[in-house]
């Protein structure tokens, strides 16, 4: 039988992957356009040249917690729950832990925080309530 908390779980790692893909794409797809880079604080054409190698390096490391995301999730639907929870505890925590040194470095950017940190804690939340009502090596 699936609980709320594990709907919740798969709810709010499915947000953060997306969001985390999305970050990607911003970082290391649509860089060239100035829209995008103001995002970013950027102002000037010059500045964004100069950071361009950097924010493409960093999109590749969101996709690639996404990913990881997603496998987790994967490997709890395929029936390996002690890894899916494993792999979905690191992505998202590795999430959370992005946006507390983007705040630390930054504390301007708390809503870029909230939007990278939020979903991933409630789905860290969500998935250890999941494993405490629950036998905690055997289901999610």
């Amino acid at each position: 039988m699936i609980t709320t908390l594990q709907v919740l779980t798969v709810v709010f790692t499915v947000v953060a992957a997306l969001i985390h893909i999305g970050i990607f794409a911003l970082e290391s797809v649509l860089w060239a356009k100035p829209s995008t880079w103001r995002r970013f604080g950027l102002k000037s054409q010059a500045d964004a040249d100069v950071v361009e190698p950097m924010a493409f390096n960093q999109g590749f490391y969101n996709l690639f917690l996404s990913l990881g995301a997603i496998l987790g999730l994967l490997l709890l639907g395929w029936g390996n729950p002690i890894a899916g929870k494993w792999v979905v505890l690191v992505a998202l925590a590795s999430m959370v832990l992005a946006s507390i040194v983007l705040l630390i470095t930054n504390r301007r950017m708390w809503p870029a925080v909230l939007v990278q940190g939020a979903a991933p804690l409630l789905g860290i939340g969500a998935l250890l309530g999941a494993v405490a009502v629950h036998a905690p090596l055997t289901v999610i």
